[in-house]
């Protein structure tokens, strides 16, 4: 319930792009407006940056369930803020505490939580996180859509009325209802870290020895090793975050901007884009769950074949309307970058980033969601600062350009960590995991 709540807190801004800065004051200014969404996504990445490591070492020391509850109860915060608030710079503020509820307390411990639930299947267990996200990256741009009280008009570049005939403000009340529902759950839903913290509770020897057994694990997952990551390796595992996060963001956070500023679609049939790209995710989500969890392929592999999906889908959809193969060529692209960039290549990375570089969880957690925290504050930055420069159509395609960079620079350091990999564990990562 709570990464179903994080599918419409991930894309609330974007999805809802008119509606919010009508509502703030830039009716009259679409571009300005449009940059000022992007700011506030910005501040969303920013809070997700700040906090993500400390969140995670937090988990590691107090639990799981504390967190859990206090990212529910700061998501409800925002979402209320969202909803009422005129002012831009006050829902940017909305947007830092909805990052920080995400990657400072949600992800902090609810990642490490799935994978101790399940610890011989953490990574299958992992990238159902992403499943869940899905859900509501198919269905809300859609209803967002159609709940729209304003749209930017392609031809006159002004707001026009929208499609919705209620109140747009729907699309903000399904989040907060949403998020009391997870903060429940949060409540009364059993951790398995924390049921093992508390029958340590009362010996320090029992402390000591839980702490001990940890540390005893962690070691002997180095032992196994035949040699160290080296330094490059290391950076390797982390910058993942980074690279993956800007690949998925771009693509979730602007598909819908790029079909209507650049493809000149209607505001519903843009949505579709969204909607079209979290398909590919799930298909995605299904298929490696299967393959890591049943066939036992190996992160590393997984993330190379995951790269190489995702630069022939940013491919398609750049080349698409130069070749004439037109808007169908576009969705066929961005069901692609879904599967390869979003069906759980991200949470993959988590796994693999554990495998190689063995460490307490919440604190590999935490470092390699710093890296991502910093690509979701790069990417709506320098999108929105493209588009007050060149306007969102050229932003939105050059953002679209630099998605396909970054997914060749994913496929490189895939591979060079598939030549590190036998060295480091006896195998190569192209065959079966073994125990």
């Amino acid at each position: 319930m709570c990464y179903l709540t994080h599918g419409v807190q991930a894309i609330i801004f974007s999805q809802n792009q008119v509606d919010f800065y009508t509502q703030w004051g830039f009716i009259n200014d679409p571009t300005a407006g449009a940059a000022a969404v992007s700011t506030a996504i910005v501040w969303t990445g920013v809070g997700k940056f700040v906090s993500v490591w400390i969140g995670g070492e937090i988990s590691d020391r107090i639990g799981r369930k504390i967190p859990a509850i206090l990212g529910g109860v700061l998501y409800i915060i925002s979402f209320v803020i969202m909803l009422i608030t005129d002012n831009a710079t006050v829902a940017a503020v909305a947007g830092f505490l909805s990052g920080l509820a995400t990657s400072g307390f949600w992800d902090g411990a609810l990642y490490p939580a799935i994978a101790e639930a399940n610890p011989r299947q953490a990574g299958a267990s992992t990238i159902g996180i992403k499943a869940v996200i899905s859900v509501t990256g198919i269905i809300y741009p859609i209803f967002a859509a159609a709940n729209a009280n304003h749209v930017l008009d392609k031809a006159t570049k002004t707001v026009v009325a929208g499609p919705g005939t209620g109140d747009w403000h729907i699309n903000v009340w399904v989040a907060i209802v949403l998020s009391v529902i997870a903060t429940i759950f949060a409540i009364i839903t059993p951790f398995v870290y924390d049921d093992e913290r508390k029958q340590k509770v009362d010996n320090a020897d029992d402390k000591s020895a839980a702490k001990n057994a940890a540390e005893a694990e962690i070691q002997a997952a180095r032992d196994a090793m035949l040699k160290k990551p080296n330094g490059l390796t290391q950076f390797v595992t982390l910058f993942y975050g980074f690279v993956i996060m800007f690949i998925m963001y771009g693509a979730q956070q602007y598909s819908k901007q790029f079909g209507t500023a650049y493809l000149g679609m209607t505001a519903t049939d843009s949505a579709t884009l969204t909607s079209i790209y979290t398909f590919g995710s799930i298909i995605a989500v299904l298929f490696w769950a299967f393959m890591m969890g049943k066939l036992r392929w190996n992160p590393v592999k997984v993330i190379m074949i995951d790269s190489i999906i995702a630069i022939a889908g940013l491919a398609a959809v750049l080349l698409a309307l130069p070749l004439g193969i037109g808007v169908a060529g576009v969705y066929i692209g961005l069901a692609l970058v879904g599967f390869g960039a979003a069906g759980g290549m991200l949470q993959t990375g988590v796994t693999q980033r554990q495998l190689i570089c063995p460490g307490p969880r919440g604190r590999n957690v935490g470092m390699y969601y710093t890296f991502m925290g910093a690509a979701s504050v790069f990417l709506p930055f320098i999108v929105g600062a493209m588009t007050t420069a060149v306007g969102e159509s050229s932003a939105v395609w050059i953002m679209m350009i630099l998605l396909l960079a970054f997914a060749i620079l994913a496929l490189l350091m895939a591979l060079y960590l598939v030549s590190q990999y036998k060295g480091m564990f006896g195998y190569s990562a192209l065959e079966k995991m073994r125990d």
